[in-house]
């Protein structure tokens, strides 16, 4: 199988700044600061700046920075965290691992968000934090998010593992609670070259509780006072953030400017079913993921357009195919089918397209060329067929 349009295309970032990767790589390797070194005190600096606070802790993943950012923020045992049924796992594991317990809520059906109406339901005594999650790149409003956390005196801990530099409302990802997770998986906006993570925060209590929690839970070397474990994101990969941070502005209008045409060229499906989730942030979305819904007045199912669409050449995927309530490994958080049911919707309805700094007009005019002549809105009356014509043009 020829691709002839991939998800994500990651040379087209990295090419142009090759030889400034290569020098950062080079002068770790000549410092030999392999672990906690000056370029990751550096990067921490640079992206908690460039996300409007105050500090930046470097992680092993995002997955860590969820986990033991909660516990710098003292939400454990005892404690109930609200977070959205549509999201990655991680959010999820993250709340356990912090030995909170995760309680789940459905989401908005335009925009995939959390929807916080129904979180209000799901306020106990116990409820302590509640994790927006920045989904596909658009924040959750924080004005909302406030309002809300300061009516019923929760923390807001953001997930804005898809969402490096996002605006919304004056404020950036990772501004708008007490502290924020950061992943820097190499897909995303901005991405390492392996795994890793960052808490922000603006609160240098949690920032030192998160530095000691990293490091085995030492306040110096030998002398442990917290029980912590080893997650550091190592001093290479904070160089290659480091050098690849300045582009990220620019990478990121290149991803709306993309997402803007898709809008465009997408919107005479509407009618035939092809609903691109909404984007509620203007500018300040930025589009780590390019997301359509194939609704029920689609004459074709999710299942059957991405794999003609696979056959042509255009890889797709689905973010997120079975909501966390449902997966197999949780069963013992109690919930069931049914329960979430935009979230449940959701899962069989999205498909993620191409999306990355680089993708060209006429790839997304082909992206969209081929999702329409496959739900029979083109001229063809064989849509597998039509497909690979209108690709191979």
């Amino acid at each position: 199988m020829i691709i002839r349009i991939p998800f994500v295309d990651l040379k087209l970032q990295h090419q142009p700044i090759q030889t400034q990767l290569q020098q950062a790589i080079h002068a770790v390797l000549e410092q030999g600061d392999f672990i906690l070194g000056q370029a990751l005190s550096d990067f921490e600096g640079a992206f908690a700046v460039a996300s409007g606070t105050e500090y930046g802790v470097g992680v092993a993943s995002g997955t860590d920075a969820i986990a033991l950012g909660l516990q710098a923020c003292n939400i454990g045992a005892g404690d109930e965290v609200i977070l959205p049924a549509n999201t990655f796992i991680a959010t999820l594991i993250g709340v356990l691992r912090a030995g909170a317990k995760p309680v789940l809520v459905d989401c908005d059906s335009q925009t995939a968000l959390i929807d916080l109406e129904a979180a209000t339901k799901s306020i106990t005594p116990k409820t302590k934090a509640i994790i927006p999650v920045h989904l596909y790149g658009q924040m959750v409003s924080p004005r909302q998010l406030l309002d809300f956390a300061d009516a019923y005196k929760l923390l807001v801990f953001e997930d804005a593992a898809q969402a490096h530099l996002a605006e919304r409302e004056g404020f950036h990802a990772g501004s708008v609670g007490i502290a924020a997770a950061f992943s820097f998986y190499p897909s995303k906006n901005l991405g390492a070259f392996g795994d890793g993570g960052m808490l922000l925060t603006r609160d240098s209590d949690v920032a030192q509780k998160m530095v000691r929690l990293r490091n085995y839970g030492a306040s110096q070397k030998y002398y442990h006072t917290e029980s912590g474990t080893n997650s550091r994101l190592d001093t290479m990969q904070a160089a290659v953030l480091h050098q690849k941070l300045p582009y990220l502005p620019q990478w990121n209008r290149d991803r709306l400017t993309i997402a803007q045409q898709y809008d465009m060229e997408l919107a005479p499906l509407a009618n035939a079913g092809i609903i691109p989730i909404q984007n509620q942030s203007d500018t300040g979305h930025v589009y780590h993921l390019y997301v359509i819904r194939v609704d029920d007045t689609c004459r074709t199912e999710r299942q059957q357009l991405q794999e003609k669409l696979t056959a042509a050449g255009i890889q797709t995927g689905i973010h997120y195919p079975i909501p966390c309530h449902l997966q197999p490994a949780f069963t013992s958080l109690g919930y069931q089918q049914g329960d979430f049911p935009q979230a449940e919707k959701l899962s069989k309805q999205i498909l993620s397209l191409p999306m990355y700094p680089g993708l060209s007009s006429s790839q997304v005019k082909e992206v969209v060329a081929a999702i329409a002549d496959v739900v029979s809105i083109g001229s063809h009356s064989d849509p597998s067929s039509a497909v690979v014509g209108s690709i191979a043009a």
